[in-house]
């Protein structure tokens, strides 16, 4: 059986541990809740393209070097607001009711993943869009690794004996949002034949062996 690597910060059960960066002061952390707040009402009144970091230091009501130095840049801005919208998908799959919480087996867990992920893509595509800036930063952001080692962790429940995290990676290449969205705006590929394809990858990858 192939060991698969995983990422250096993980809590008990084999997940990534997503928290504030290392020493980050409270109201740091509260500043920081704020200005994603913020980018959050202004992303659902203008959408992406007139979301910039002057927008959202106006809307907070700080200066646009607070944003900057928070953020680093508008494509770092994007991935935090990712994540921060992320939260909702996370709790069900982590914590939620059958299929996709852990009260179901991890064959039915896999096979919901990739629907879930395709609708939570869709409903915030002009924020994944947006963090494509930095092709590497979405292989980097915290809601990614996330992803990422959660589905290896169900792969080897499941077991696969394979490499589950090149696997994982596999999976989640399979339902990318700016591939989905190609596929389903140029090309004309129904949502459903998607998710099929989806569920025929998980079910290859678990019965290979």
């Amino acid at each position: 059986m192939t060991r698969d690597i995983r990422p250096p910060e993980e809590s008990g059960n084999g997940l990534p541990v997503l928290t504030s960066a290392p020493g980050l002061r409270a109201d740091a952390v509260r500043n920081k809740g704020l200005l994603l707040d913020a980018a959050s009402a202004l992303m659902d009144s203008c959408g992406a393209e007139r979301l910039t970091m002057d927008a959202v230091a106006a809307a907070a009501g700080v200066g646009k070097g607070t944003v900057f130095r928070r953020f680093g840049s508008r494509a770092g801005l994007f991935a935090a607001l990712l994540d921060h919208r992320e939260s909702r998908l996370q709790a069900a799959f982590l914590s939620g009711p059958p299929p996709l919480g852990p009260d179901a087996p991890p064959r039915e867990r896999l096979l919901a993943f990739g629907p879930a992920l395709i609708a939570h893509d869709r409903l915030f595509y002009d924020v994944v869009r947006a963090t494509r800036d930095d092709p590497e930063r979405a292989y980097a952001i915290p809601a990614t690794r996330l992803r990422e080692t959660h589905l290896a962790m169900l792969l080897r429940e499941a077991g696969s004996t394979g490499d589950t995290l090149l696997q994982a990676h596999t999976l989640l290449a399979s339902v990318d949002a700016v591939l989905v969205h190609h596929l389903l705006t140029e090309r004309g590929v129904p949502r459903e034949r998607i998710e099929a394809g989806w569920r025929d990858l998980v079910a290859r990858l678990l019965d290979a062996g």
